[in-house]
């Protein structure tokens, strides 16, 4: 089974003061209180089920028979390879340590992306210059209408850096992991409370799936991972010539971004899997 091994690091001396997260227009803080309050409301039902669950422990660290779905030996699990979350730089807290009151990714983003299973093969145009993919490629992957306010939101956000990765595995999921990083913590709840999720539905939208519900995960609960939020988009039905499934994950200063999709019906447990794996590196 895939483990995720755990770098103990000594907390070094507090930062300094992060800078403050962007200013929005009145208008839109009037909408954030309401969108906050909303998705709060549902987080407490079904998408940010956090409970204090170590952040050890995910789907691909239990027994099969602990998580209801993945109890069979042919449950659909892709075979990732051992994950190991990079070396912090010396001196460095993790991302929840106390002393990190910006809440800061020290280690490599690039590091971080969650790698391919066996037996996928890699989409090239997610590499990038140098492991850094340009805003342009990350945005194409909504429709043409978004691309634009998406970009400027993000402008507006100070995004920082993209890291990414996709494969395609044998059976025709093509799976994209788009880590983006801002300044701080603070920074990444504003924007995935107030401007990426309009109460349950998730506000911009992917090429091939004309309209993407929030309502609910499906994830066992223990999967949590302590730390990172948690919302799922499925595509509503009738699918288009893809199923398409979406994740956003708030961890720290970072948004995570999974994408899978596949002709038919893109499957339940892989993408669990994927998004439980990637919330791990963060966590």
């Amino acid at each position: 089974m895939t483990e995720l091994i755990e770098h103990p690091v000594s907390p070094p001396p507090l930062p300094e003061a992060p800078p403050s997260p962007p200013e929005a227009q009145p208008k839109a803080k009037k909408d954030r209180r309401v969108l906050r309050a909303a998705l709060r409301w549902t987080a407490a039902v079904v998408v940010f089920a956090a409970l204090g669950t170590a952040s050890a422990y995910g789907v691909t660290q239990l027994d099969r028979t602990d998580v209801p779905g993945l109890a069979t030996a042919s449950d659909g699990r892709w075979d990732y390879p051992r994950i190991t979350r990079p070396p912090l730089p010396e001196g460095s807290p993790g991302p929840s340590d106390r002393s990190n009151r910006a809440g800061v990714h020290h280690a490599d983003l690039r590091a971080l992306v969650l790698p391919a299973p066996k037996g996928a093969k890699a989409d090239t145009s997610l590499r990038g210059e140098d492991g850094w993919l340009p805003t342009k490629t990350f945005l194409a992957e909504y429709v043409k209408g978004d691309r634009e306010p998406f970009g400027q939101l993000l402008t507006d956000y100070g995004l920082r850096h993209i890291a990414a990765r996709g494969w395609t595995t044998p059976d025709g999921t093509h799976t994209r992991i788009y880590l983006l990083q801002f300044s701080t913590a603070a920074v990444v709840d504003e924007l995935l409370v107030g401007e990426l999720i309009s109460y349950d539905t998730l506000r911009y939208e992917l090429r091939g799936s004309p309209e993407m519900s929030g309502e609910g995960d499906g994830f066992p609960m223990v999967s949590e991972v302590d730390g990172v939020d948690r919302v799922i988009g499925d595509e509503a039905k009738p699918y288009g010539a893809e199923h398409v499934r979406q994740a956003y994950l708030g961890a720290a200063d970072t948004v995570a971004v999974v994408v899978q999709s596949r002709k038919g019906t893109a499957k339940k447990v892989p993408f669990q899997q994927t998004v439980v794996l990637q919330s791990q590196l963060l966590g």
